[in-house]
């Protein structure tokens, strides 16, 4: 294209912004921003503005917040900013009305090396499930979620050890060299994509959003996937587990947000707790135990698990409780 790509951006969250910097920075014409509306939050109550917003505003980008996306103001207010291209990183689902707007078309960024771990959930999904690589993928928006032509692929490995939000920081800025790449291919006219390939034989990973039940650790898993869990869900939302006092039966909600694993064979009730040496902690589960590296109690600070034990009386009496199971 002879005259510089006319760019609307479109996301929420601290992980979209990294995109977004990198386009104004490399001198892109971003001439609107599309985020959520404002929202309370808290126990004030107070408005609570998205990542994306508080970019937009410091940069002075022109912004739109609607509440429906079929709204015709909204609409309107696309059609006036004449965009060639939309950018879709951590949004919404977008109807047909607004994704075939513009003439070179909409894409998205998504944290995973699609078709797998399509959904709001992919880059925790695949540390919980244990993959060794993962990547994000730029493809071309469609009626149906994460389903899209591809247009380019970054691969990238898990470190064993390595959490959710470790993995998102990477991410977005792998993410953010990625969008790059698809734009300046766009408009050079060069973007060759692809449909999707589902291969014979292969499980196809979905990425479901992240729930209450999704949190909770089952203490009869093995200790491999309830190491993948914490981790998978660290530092937010974290997984969760209920300590639980076997006299009086008085629960507190705690946060796991890291653990080690230690195989060994054992005949303990599964959730039951052992302190060793006053300052270690661990829990037992199917094949061995989970070691408590780092915890928060409900409504207090994290903190490691020697400083939790500091305050922790007469540990015999408590144990981790086992979810239900209808």
């Amino acid at each position: 294209m002879n005259q510089p790509l006319k760019i609307v951006y479109m996301g929420t969250p601290e992980f979209a912004v990294a995109p977004l910097k990198a386009l104004v920075d490399g001198g892109f014409n971003i001439v609107g921003v599309v985020t959520i509306p404002d929202k309370q939050a808290g126990r004030g109550r107070h408005l609570q503005i998205s990542a994306v917003k508080q970019y937009a505003l410091e940069n002075n980008l022109p912004l739109a917040q609607p509440e429906k996306l079929r709204d015709e103001e909204f609409l309107q207010q696309l059609r006036e900013w004449n965009a060639d291209v939309f950018v879709v990183v951590a949004f919404r689902m977008l109807p047909e009305v607004v994704f075939t707007m513009p003439p070179c078309g909409t894409f998205n960024l998504h944290a995973s090396l699609l078709p797998q771990y399509r959904g709001a959930a992919p880059i925790n999904r695949a540390i919980m499930n244990g993959e060794k690589e993962t990547g994000v993928t730029t493809f071309f928006i469609d009626k149906q979620m994460d389903t899209g032509s591809i247009i380019f692929h970054e691969l990238t490995p898990i470190a064993d050890d390595e959490n959710a939000g470790q993995l998102h920081d990477r991410l977005k800025t792998i993410g953010a060299k990625l969008v790059l790449k698809t734009i300046d291919a766009i408009e050079k006219g060069t973007a060759q994509s692809v449909p999707q390939e589902i291969l014979p034989n292969v499980l196809l990973q979905e990425a479901p959003k992240i729930t209450k039940e999704t949190r909770q650790i089952d203490w009869r898993n093995r200790a491999e996937t309830i190491y993948n869990q914490v981790r998978g869900l660290a530092p937010y939302p974290a997984a969760t587990a209920d300590l639980q006092n076997s006299e009086t039966g008085a629960i507190t909600s705690l946060k796991i947000l890291a653990v080690q694993m230690e195989k060994d064979l054992h005949n303990l009730p599964l959730g039951t707790l052992v302190v060793e040496k006053k300052t270690i902690l661990k829990v037992a589960c199917a094949d061995g135990f989970i070691v408590i590296i780092k915890l928060q109690p409900a409504g207090k600070q994290a903190m490691k698990a020697k400083e939790f034990l500091v305050g922790f009386r007469e540990a015999e009496k408590y144990f981790l409780s086992l979810p239900f199971k209808s």
